[in-house]
């Protein structure tokens, strides 16, 4: 009898000991993870008040980083928690948008010295309006796979595409000298007509004065931010709305909103990038809607509305089961955190590894991509303790060449993940700001144009260095990139900015300035006619051929 009760005491003290063990594990646990969630997330910072520093250009034509760039050191890293971090609509992260993209992309807007770390922008965020459908159910309803996709397999092969001449000049698009258009309905005059005929730069030209234009009337489209939204925000003057891009020696057809959509039915368009191509994405949401006799057939699929704090929107146009959508993308590569020496957690930008958006990108049938403006602002082109390759950290780098080494890897990624025969891929160039008298954060202003640039100014001629890098890359590339090079028609544009006229119903300040976005309609809009005019390119190639 003793030996039973001897060990039935020694089975109550091991399940008293596995109980124990059990706490204390679920208590560990339960610290770390509380530990990770009051670390700092992600997003892009700028301190306004500091002083910037520029960053001396690299030979664009070197391989490799200069003599005086450090050997990497390894530093102590922070996995990357971004992807499981909801993003803020927060008047923090509007103020960050507002004021940290107002960059110039070859000025610097230089922060303090040591950069608090920023917060998360992810794809979700929960204090916006509920979504009326998961995100699984969403890709539910707009995907396209490569053996479902209706895009034809030589339509995207070969073509009209053509590649980047040299690194030193503006890739060179064609058009047909004999398209003629519908003036009175807006419509192309037979698709047969836009053909390889006598060809022309797309993006040498000038901006006419067109009467017919805009394509949609302010305050008509409900997709346009507030910040884009010039005439509803009290802007005196209208002549900025009425230009039309003209290229030499060649006509454009006249833009058909009802056209486009039917050339994108069944299939996704997503533009990626900053803030810029968020600008564009309003754009083409709203000369496409223009197109629509019920507007009441496009819709967010998650029920979002556009904000600034958001980086993913999906636009359906059920009459044409197509989506038009936006992923937000900085830098196209990986943001990241460590933890310095004195356990203060700062950025980290790998510039050898795609951004982690790039899952929803391969989903694309036809793609549109950005980077620019945020490569000047001043942790990016500091380069101190931030350009990541592997697990090294550089103590310092190069700002250009950490340009160069990221889109090639953006490069690599479209080059192993992109089918060129069912999907199209283009990159829209640097788009011009017009700061005159200091920059956006130091008394830059653009208040008052109200024409474009007239010929023979010298600034129509600048060419940023990270256009001619974009150039390089793109010739090597294995997958046809259509450069969208609107570069130099933005170099007109000093009139097209939002200015002072960023927000409605607020008092006039000329301290800070907006001579980088574009107020809408304006500008964006003849970037999607010239996309526009590349789809019909295309379609006059594989009829031709």
């Amino acid at each position: 009898m003793a030996f039973f009760q001897h060990h039935n005491n020694i089975d109550r003290n091991k399940h008293t000991l596995s109980i124990f063990l059990f706490l204390l594990l679920f208590l560990g646990s339960i610290f770390l993870f509380s530990k990770r969630a009051l670390e700092p997330t992600l997003s892009p910072y700028s301190d306004p008040n500091s002083q910037g520093t520029r960053v001396a250009p690299q030979d664009p034509t070197a391989d490799t980083v200069d003599d005086n760039v450090e050997t990497a050191a390894r530093v102590e890293e922070v996995p990357d928690k971004t992807d499981s971090v909801p993003d803020s609509d927060s008047k923090k992260e509007d103020a960050l948008e507002e004021n940290d993209e107002r960059v110039d992309g070859e000025r610097v807007a230089g922060p303090t010295e040591t950069d608090p770390v920023p917060k998360d922008e992810s794809l979700s965020d929960p204090d916006d309006e509920k979504p009326n459908l998961t995100e699984s159910q969403n890709d539910a309803v707009v995907s396209n796979t490569d053996e479902d996709s209706n895009f034809a397999a030589d339509e995207f092969d070969g073509g009209s595409e053509k590649r980047a001449e040299s690194g030193n000049e503006p890739e060179k698009r064609t058009g047909d000298s004999n398209v003629e258009a519908s003036e009175e309905n807006g419509e192309v005059e037979g698709e047969s007509a836009v053909g390889l005929g006598q060809q022309c730069d797309l993006y040498t030209g000038k901006w006419v004065r067109d009467d017919q234009y805009p394509i949609y009337k302010p305050g008509t489209c409900p997709y346009v931010d507030e910040a884009f939204g010039c005439q509803d925000n009290g802007r005196p003057d209208t002549d900025y709305l009425k230009w039309r891009w003209q290229p030499d020696g060649c006509q454009l057809p006249r833009f058909n909103a009802s056209d486009f959509l039917e050339k994108l039915r069944g299939k996704r368009l997503m533009l990626v990038g900053d803030s810029m191509n968020r600008n564009q994405f309003e754009s083409i949401l709203c000369v496409l809607r223009a197109g629509l006799k019920d507007k009441s057939r496009m819709h967010e699929t998650h029920g979002y509305k556009i904000s600034k704090g958001r980086g993913y929107f999906v636009f359906k146009f059920v009459d044409y089961d197509c989506t038009v959508e936006f992923v937000r993308s900085h830098f196209l590569v990986k943001e990241g955190v460590r933890i310095n020496a004195q356990g203060n957690s700062n950025p980290t930008l790998s510039i050898d590894r795609i951004d982690k958006t790039s899952g929803r990108w391969r989903k694309a049938d036809i793609l549109i991509f950005n980077t620019a403006h945020w490569w000047s602002h001043g942790k990016t082109a500091r380069g101190k303790n931030y350009y990541k390759e592997g697990n090294y950290i550089y103590p310092q780098f190069d700002a250009v060449e950490a340009y160069r080494r990221a889109i090639k890897t953006w490069a690599k990624w479209v080059d192993g993940n992109v089918n060129k025969k069912k999907q199209l891929v283009f990159y829209r160039g640097y788009s011009s700001a017009h700061f005159r008298g200091g920059d956006w954060d130091s008394g830059g202003t653009c208040n008052g144009e109200t024409e474009p640039i007239k010929e023979g100014s010298a600034f129509l001629n600048t060419y940023p260095l990270k256009m001619k890098i974009v150039e390089e890359v793109i010739r090597d590339m294995k997958v046809p990139v259509i450069l969208l090079n609107v570069t130099r028609l933005t170099n007109f544009r000093k009139d097209g900015h939002p200015s002072v006229y960023g927000k409605k119903g607020a008092k006039l300040s000329l301290r800070r300035q907006d001579c980088s976005h574009w107020c809408l309609p304006g500008v964006p809009d003849a970037w999607n006619e010239l996309i526009y005019y590349e789809l019909l390119l295309r379609q006059s190639s594989k009829r031709n051929t």
